[in-house]
């Protein structure tokens, strides 16, 4: 029964099996034992995520799972306090866009266009899903874009080399006259806010072209100017550019849509029985549902001791040793038999996050813990038979302590069934005081992924051991 528990439970880590149990009265006795507990798993999905990504999506292509499409809108930050020359020219705008790659057909051609954003600008303050409405912030009454612009991802036309001697793949479109003319009017920049309200951002989107997604992970404008001053009685001129950036100061957003995403989501629920399915950023995540009331009786059962007289059960202190969820992935290019699909890989990480901690999770830019989520990154191994094998696990002994630990302490209700979601994200690292590499960053995946994996009713199961003392 949840609401008797037998006692507080606590974690630690020993790797520990179904024991022989000696002649000793129960009191006294060790009692180890292991049990197996059935999940259930079933495919749901959202209409949204938060965009939030290091890198954003441009394109249009056809997948296994509905066409996708992506555009981005932006803002630019201004240099505070900076202005031009007074007797500064604007010769050209140019606007650059950098990909550190691309999805799809990499010599299929693609045309980019760009417009303002005439009607409303972002707040820096606020989230945005990646469905949001482009007509709320962008008319698309005129390109901006001096020329029609065609592009071929693995042309790199516009490349620069950095200054590790790499070549970065650049789009450098010049703008149109009127735009030049526009931009070029706003003389010095006082604040943001200020040029949020003369300069609303730019839309990105392409307008031909469904077999390449470019992951485009720096934007920025170039104003090129000119101006002239006297020294030594002689006019001389000077050549300059200033460059506006889409950066961490302002806001730019991911705009994707699926077509007959409805379609496709229901016939992945059709397919339960055998698989469930991760699809990013399309928001299609796996719901793993763990059975809590049949763990609590299994254990508080098997751990009974003795009866007092006034009814009173006594019960072994509990311990649990181990508890893994090991999550088959079955959809792994290995470089053979050539697929549509081969590019769409699953997700390098995933998280496993209880359902209704999951929008606070990523709202309040959380980090995994053993109370709310798990991390586990794409693992390879092999079978009894030599072929490889690819798995996400989960070591939930802290986890599970924690959930009934709340229970006993009287601070949280556990439910009869905990309902916890398998969520694609993207992990960003750094260094602690002892060199160690630590997690930063935790957001939902914005980059293309589909991962399949084996459904609880195909045989995933929870193997649980615990001790008695």
């Amino acid at each position: 029964m949840l609401g008797a528990l037998c006692v507080g439970l606590n974690s630690c880590k020993d790797d520990v099996s179904d024991a022989g149990q000696t002649a000793l009265d129960k009191r006294d006795a060790i009692i180890v034992l292991a049990d197996t507990f059935p999940l259930v798993s079933s495919v749901d999905s959202c209409d949204a995520i938060i965009s939030q990504a290091d890198s954003f999506l441009l394109g249009e292509i056809e997948t296994d799972y509905g066409l996708v499409r992506a555009s981005v809108m932006t803002q630019l930050a201004c240099p505070e306090g900076y202005s031009y020359p007074e007797n500064a020219v604007i010769d050209s705008v140019c606007l650059m866009m950098y990909y550190s790659s691309w999805v799809g057909d990499g010599y299929s051609p693609i045309a980019l266009n760009a417009y303002l954003m005439d009607r409303a600008t972002f707040s820096y303050s606020r989230a945005y899903p990646t469905n949001l409405d482009i007509a709320d912030y962008c008319s698309r009454t005129q390109s901006i874009l001096k020329n029609h612009r065609i592009v071929v991802a693995s042309e790199k036309l516009d490349s620069i080399q950095n200054s590790a001697g790499m070549y970065v793949p650049m789009l450098r479109m010049r703008l149109s006259d009127d735009f030049v003319s526009m931009f070029g009017a706003i003389r010095s920049f006082e604040s943001q806010e200020k040029f949020n309200q003369q300069f609303k951002g730019l839309l990105l989107e392409t307008s031909f072209g469904s077999s390449t997604v470019l992951n485009i992970s720096d934007i920025a404008l170039g104003v090129y100017y000119h101006f002239s001053y006297s020294k030594a009685g002689r006019d001389t001129t000077v050549n300059d550019m200033k460059a506006f950036y889409a950066n961490s100061e302002v806001r730019t957003v991911n705009q994707i849509t699926y077509r007959d995403k409805a379609e496709w989501v229901d016939a992945m629920k059709n397919d339960s029985a055998t698989y469930n399915y991760i699809v990013a950023p399309a928001g299609v995540y796996t719901r793993m549902e763990f059975p809590m009331e049949q763990i609590v009786d299994s254990m508080c059962n098997k751990l009974a001791i003795d009866t007092m007289a006034d009814g009173t059960v006594l019960y072994k202190r509990p311990y649990v040793n181990l508890a893994q969820l090991k999550v088959e992935v079955t959809n792994v290019f290995d470089g053979t038999g050539k697929k549509r699909n081969d590019w769409l890989q699953p997700a390098e990480y995933m998280l496993l996050v209880k359902e209704n901690s999951m929008e606070r999770f990523f709202a309040n830019k959380e980090l995994p813990s053993d109370t709310c989520a798990l991390l586990s990154s794409l693992q390879k191994g092999v079978d009894s038979v030599g072929n490889a094998v690819y798995y996400y696990t989960y070591d939930l002994e802290d986890f599970l302590t924690n959930q009934l630990h709340h229970t006993y302490d009287g601070l949280d209700t556990l439910p009869s069934v905990l309902k916890m979601m398998l969520v694609p994200v993207t992990v960003s690292t750094g260094t602690s005081s002892s060199a160690t590499a630590v997690i930063t960053a935790v957001k939902q995946q914005q980059t293309l992924s589909a991962t399949q994996i084996r459904s609880a009713s195909n045989g995933m199961t929870l193997k649980l051991v615990y001790s008695g003392f």
